[in-house]
């Protein structure tokens, strides 16, 4: 996640926005230009699509940058479009050739056998050109310089996998899976399992959770309302509740709000089931991140210190 220190101008804003990164676009340029056009004083991004990749680009602002980590992790899907026959240098269509290979005519089932190979809990070994950092070095500036780099395997969880078309080199995929994965990986694995290797050529991100039905803003659309004004720039940036919609929500009265906004522990609802929560105020702000500690005490995660609305003359 990239963040910008306050600069002149810039205004306190807390929320998220669901853009709709555009292709060749870094995610950090693409952070950039929103905090320009919101001019909010803080952002950050909840994991990086590559400049190959559009859709999907959860951007957390002021106090929601609290909860970009917790995005980092979420649960995502993809619609991923794989070139059979050539393995590239990075995997996807931005590398140069490595090899190429005959494409065996391919049946359905043929496809589907490797497919189901790579379904649920995999190893997965990263692209050497990709963020992920050695000796506190990412690891595509090492490769770039010629270097040999070793991306060390880890293990990665794939929910759904599935074929949606394919013609004589060209397989269109529907991918939902955990954090960490690579897509770029798994076409390449999805290529050896096939026999003829494979790159990605397209990448399209649908959702994150707890977005699964996002309605994303395009940065055509973000300009367009800076021009309207700071109101219309407002109604694209989701309430910052909504990035913790997944957890259970514990309502809390005056006292109980007062309690939590400072930092004290207070006695867990007898009648709530003690998981991970989202607490809200008397007010109807969101205060903690909140688990079941010992002794049934409400231990604290994360604290926010979000502004009291004004009330609607």
């Amino acid at each position: 996640m990239s963040r910008r220190r306050k600069r002149p101008g810039a205004r306190e804003l807390h929320g998220i926005l669901l853009l709709d990164k555009p292709l060749g676009m870094s995610s950090n340029k693409a952070l950039q230009i929103a905090l320009g056009t919101l001019r909010a004083a803080k952002g950050g991004h909840t994991g990086a699509l590559d400049p190959l990749a559009t859709g999907l680009l959860p951007l957390c602002f002021g106090e929601a940058t609290k909860i970009a980590g917790m995005l980092l992790g979420s649960r995502k899907a993809y619609l991923a479009q794989c070139q059979l026959g050539v393995t590239t240098t990075t995997a996807d269509r931005e590398g140069e050739i490595v090899e190429q290979r005959p494409v065996p005519d391919l049946e359905d089932a043929t496809i589907e056998a490797a497919l189901s190979r790579l379904r649920g809990k995999i190893v997965q070994v990263p692209p050497v050109y990709s963020a992920l950092k050695q000796d506190g070095e990412p690891l595509y500036l090492r490769a770039r310089r010629g270097e040999d780099v070793q991306a060390p395997p880890r293990e990665v969880e794939i929910d759904r996998l599935e074929l949606i078309s394919h013609n004589a080199d060209t397989l269109t995929l529907l991918v939902e899976c955990g954090s960490g994965t690579y897509i770029r990986s798994l076409a390449v694995d999805l290529g050896e399992h096939l026999g003829c290797g494979a790159h990605l050529i397209a990448l399209r991100r649908l959702w994150v959770d707890p977005f699964r039905e996002p309605v994303m803003v395009t940065v055509e659309q973000l300009q367009e309302a800076a021009e309207q004004g700071e109101e219309a720039l407002d109604r694209l940036v989701q309430p910052m509740a909504t990035g913790v919609a997944d957890l259970p929500a514990i309502h809390l009265d005056e006292e109980a709000s007062q309690a939590v906004s400072q930092g004290r522990q207070i006695e867990w609802p007898a009648d709530l089931p003690r998981e991970r929560s989202a607490t809200f105020g008397s007010d109807g702000r969101l205060l903690a991140l909140v688990e079941c500690g010992e002794q049934g005490r409400m231990r604290i995660l994360r604290g926010f210190n979000l502004p009291i609305e004004p009330e609607k003359t």
